[in-house]
């Protein structure tokens, strides 16, 4: 990989240390050192979402009006003030501004180094270098590594209190920006001077048909927080080994996910990646429908294997097919609709899960199984790619068309 490549992959797991050593513990922080009330700390935890993932858009968007550097930079700022904001803050108020600058940190930071890693992997890939998917997910392996290693640094932590969590996780976000500051190059804006138009995002159905093919996906993750704690509770009588079950999932995608990639790139395009991963979702569902009546933690296990094992397939090769679908001048204001879209769609899908779980037995099971199932039939053609061929003409490879 190219010295951005690296610096990218290495951001990303840094970030993701940072702020998994802080965000896991913010819940009981809120509830039990401020004494907040139920509501209001699911209030502040949905502003925190909704500041990043729908507000990452904006992030992409202002990335390319003036390049990735700066507001890579400028997030990894605004993260860094807020946490240390966040150790000090006391009142509802000051904390839930603190909460909202964090998650729109993210908002600016992630859809800035997405889209580049995107760009980057396609010039390698242009170039004669790997595939594109391979360098996505190397991408892909070094957050889960950070998602894995960041919990474990904040239990270290805690023992300094939430305030020094706060305070080592903007550490680890100065250090970030120092990295950024020195490393990231200096690149042109892609739509310098232009007005942000977002009508792209809504004209363009192969992309926004990749986008609902994606939240297939990311309804059939959140279940990791849903579906499988309740499977725990019915099966075992307690939540003990979801810890365990979260590190078997992350580390199986910082050991696997290069080896599958490299494995299944040989033999399928991404488009059709993304099928067979959604497809392997798909099959997670049933098989722990069917084996309910199974003792012991068995079903959870097959869950959150063939669960993870689609998302290995799933995550980078939607991110490769991106740049196919959209003009490249625009890339990550799409990289971040792309985001956005889908967190919208899981908003507005975790309610009826919920309530399709209350029922209990197999069939709910069975019938969130349908939704990846869904997400096969959308996700689109993409002409001009390895194992993906349509007989679109190249000229409509807005990407290489643009570059």
């Amino acid at each position: 990989m190219t010295p951005l490549a690296h610096l990218l992959v290495t951001s990303q797991f840094a970030f993701n240390v940072g702020f998994f050593a802080v965000l896991p513990y913010l819940a009981d922080h809120l509830g039990g050192t401020l004494g907040l009330g139920g509501a209001l700390i699911g209030l502040v935890l949905g502003l925190r979402t909704f500041s990043q993932q729908g507000m990452f858009v904006v992030g992409g968007a202002l990335t390319d009006r003036y390049g990735a550097r700066p507001v890579v930079l400028t997030g990894c700022a605004l993260r860094v003030a807020g946490f240390v904001w966040l150790g000090y803050a006391e009142a509802a108020w000051s904390v839930t501004a603190a909460v909202v600058l964090v998650g729109f940190a993210a908002a600016l930071f992630s859809p800035a180094v997405e889209s580049e890693i995107a760009r980057e992997a396609v010039r390698l890939e242009q170039a004669g270098g790997p595939v594109r998917t391979r360098v996505l997910a190397r991408f892909s392996a070094g957050g889960q590594a950070g998602a894995l290693i960041g919990p474990l640094v904040g239990t270290l932590l805690l023992g300094e209190g939430f305030r020094g969590a706060c305070l080592a996780g903007a550490a680890v976000f100065t250090v970030v920006l120092a990295g950024h500051w020195r490393l990231m190059p200096r690149a042109e804006a892609a739509t310098a001077g232009e007005r942000v138009a977002f009508r792209p995002i809504v004209r363009n159905r192969r992309f926004l048909a990749l986008a609902l093919a994606y939240s297939a996906y990311l309804i059939a993750y959140n279940q990791l927080y849903l579906a499988l704690p309740a499977e725990l509770d019915r099966a075992m009588g307690s939540q003990k080994a979801l810890g365990w079950l979260f590190a078997l999932s992350s580390a199986l995608v910082v050991i696997g996910q290069v080896p599958l990639e490299r494995w299944a790139s040989a033999r399928l395009g991404p488009a059709a990646m993304i099928r067979c991963g959604l497809a392997l979702i798909a099959l997670a569902f049933a098989a722990t429908g069917v084996l309910l009546p199974v003792r012991g933690p068995w079903p959870a296990l097959a869950f959150v294997v063939l669960l993870t094992l689609g998302q290995m397939l799933v995550v980078p090769a939607a991110r490769a097919c991106v740049p196919e679908l959209v003009d490249a001048r625009r890339l990550g204001l799409f990289t971040g609709a792309f985001s956005s879209v889908s967190g919208l769609v899981v908003l507005a899908g975790g309610a009826p899960a919920g309530a399709l779980l209350e029922l209990g037995g197999t069939a709910p099971w069975l019938a969130l199984g349908i939704v990846p199932v869904l997400g096969v039939l959308l996700v689109p053609r993409v002409g001009g790619m390895p194992g993906d061929r349509t007989p679109e003409t190249a000229s409509e490879n807005r990407f290489c068309q643009k570059r």
